[in-house]
C-alpha cells in the first residue's frame, strides 16, 4: 500500500480511489475520462456500493473532495472539476433530485409561497438551481450555514407587464 502517488492528476486520482478500495477490501474497477474541465472517476464492478457511498452520499462526497485535493496538489494552475460516482449513483441522485426541484416549484406556484429542500452540499445545490433556471415561474436561492444550508424555491414576481 505504500509507494509515490503518480505524477499526472488523472493517474494519481485513480491510484487514490484504488487504495481507498483496497482498504475498505471492496472490489471494484476505476476507469478515468478527462476533459478541459473535469475529470471524472467511474468505480465499477460487482460489489455492495454501501460503504463506498455512504449515508446520504457523505463517504463518496468526502472521497471526491479528498481525491480532488490530492489530484491536483500542487499543480493548482491546471485544477478541473473532479467527480468520483460509484455504481450510477452521481445519476440516481441528480434524478431525484430534479424531481424534487420540480415538486418544489409547482408546489411554490400552486401555493404562492416559498418552499424549502433538505439540506445539501453546494454540488447538489448547483444542480437544483440549473434545473429550475429555465423556469419563469420560480426563482431559486440558497438559505443558511453549512452544513444545514438548503435551497429555497419560490415564486416569480410578476413583471410590470402582467
Amino acid at each position: 500500500m505504500s509507494g509515490a502517488l503518480p505524477e499526472a492528476p488523472a493517474e494519481r486520482a485513480a491510484a487514490v480511489v484504488e487504495r481507498v478500495l483496497a482498504a475498505l477490501d471492496v472490489r471494484g474497477r476505476v476507469t478515468v475520462a478527462e476533459d478541459a474541465d473535469e475529470l471524472r472517476l467511474e468505480v465499477e464492478g460487482e460489489h455492495d456500493a454501501g460503504p463506498l457511498i455512504g449515508k446520504h452520499g457523505a463517504t463518496i462526497d468526502a472521497l471526491q473532495h479528498v481525491v480532488a485535493r490530492v489530484a491536483f496538489r500542487g499543480r493548482e494552475a491546471e485544477r478541473k472539476r473532479v467527480v468520483v460516482d460509484v455504481a450510477g449513483y452521481r445519476e440516481r441522485r441528480q434524478a431525484a433530485l430534479e424531481r424534487a426541484a420540480e415538486r418544489a416549484a409547482e408546489d411554490a406556484v400552486s401555493f404562492g409561497r416559498a418552499v424549502e429542500l433538505d439540506p445539501m452540499n453546494a454540488f447538489e445545490r448547483r444542480i437544483v438551481h440549473n434545473h429550475l433556471k429555465h423556469r419563469d415561474d420560480v426563482e431559486t436561492h440558497s438559505e443558511g450555514e453549512e452544513p444545514e444550508r438548503r435551497l429555497v424555491v419560490t415564486p416569480s414576481s410578476p413583471s410590470p407587464s402582467d
